[in-house]
């Protein structure tokens, strides 16, 4: 772990305390609003409470070995104690919490049941090969050369990332055009968040490439996946609620 300066590691330290209140915080709002959706879509809010639940723990994790990771030196910086920052603790999280976010979204597109099942499966099984390719590469962290092992098995997740962007974008396409305005616009921006914010996880894997490492890079990694966390679970989370009440609405105004 590199020096850091007392407002490096400060940044870091509060991004990490501002994403564990936002789990929560969301995690509560949808425990509170469930029932507001009908049955047909109470999966998709109850997938986005898991996830923010998830996360919270995992950043509690995260929060509490970055303050074991470092110490205040005499210069006012803070130096690595020699507790290593365990990077493993958002790979465990991402794979738990990324199927579900691509289940989330699919039980709002309105699918048969045998397609929801159908699309959650292997999109669910590609989520997980995406995680687990991308933690191998990310164990590595002294490789600064694409035709590294780092390299090699970001290249490999690279595959199934492509792969679940193309079908849930394509998904959210065909959504949008058997569904009134108000969801088409919810689909659209739920897609344009999507791709905004799992666009940033590949750009930080590669950061090392580029020839960004040292203290800035360090917390620019940190408060950079911090950011995105809270954009692809929470934010998410709350446009796909909104979505799963706006087709409750309507299903039940075409019942009256």
């Amino acid at each position: 772990m590199p020096e850091l300066t007392s407002a490096q590691y400060s940044t870091v330290y509060n991004l990490l305390s501002l994403a564990i209140a936002s789990m929560m915080a969301t995690f509560a709002f949808f425990a509170l609003v469930r029932t507001e959706v009908s049955l047909k879509y109470r999966g998709a809010v109850t997938a986005g409470a898991m996830v923010v639940f998830i996360a919270a723990y995992h950043y509690f994790r995260i929060f509490n070995n970055w303050e074991a990771a470092y110490q205040i030196n005499a210069g006012g910086g803070y130096s690595p104690t020699g507790v290593p920052f365990n990077h493993a603790y958002r790979y465990v999280d991402w794979m738990l919490t990324v199927p579900l976010l691509v289940v989330e979204l699919i039980l709002v597109l309105d699918l048969s049941r045998k397609e929801t099942t159908r699309l959650i499966t292997k999109l669910g099984t590609a989520a997980f090969l995406m995680i687990i390719l991308g933690y191998f590469g990310e164990v590595d962290r002294t490789s600064t050369s694409v035709f590294s092992p780092r390299g090699l098995w970001g290249t490999l997740s690279t595959i199934p990332f492509v792969y679940i962007l193309f079908v849930l974008l394509g998904e959210i396409r065909a959504s949008m055009s058997r569904s009134s305005p108000q969801v088409s616009t919810l689909l659209r921006n739920t897609a344009l968040l999507t791709v905004f914010a799992w666009g940033f996880y590949p750009i930080a894997y590669m950061a090392p490439f580029f020839g960004l490492t040292g203290a800035g890079a360090e917390m620019g990694l940190q408060v950079g996946y911090s950011v995105a966390d809270i954009i692809a679970k929470c934010v998410y989370g709350l446009l796909i609620h909104a979505i799963a009440v706006h087709r409750t609405e309507e299903e039940a105004a075409r019942r009256v």
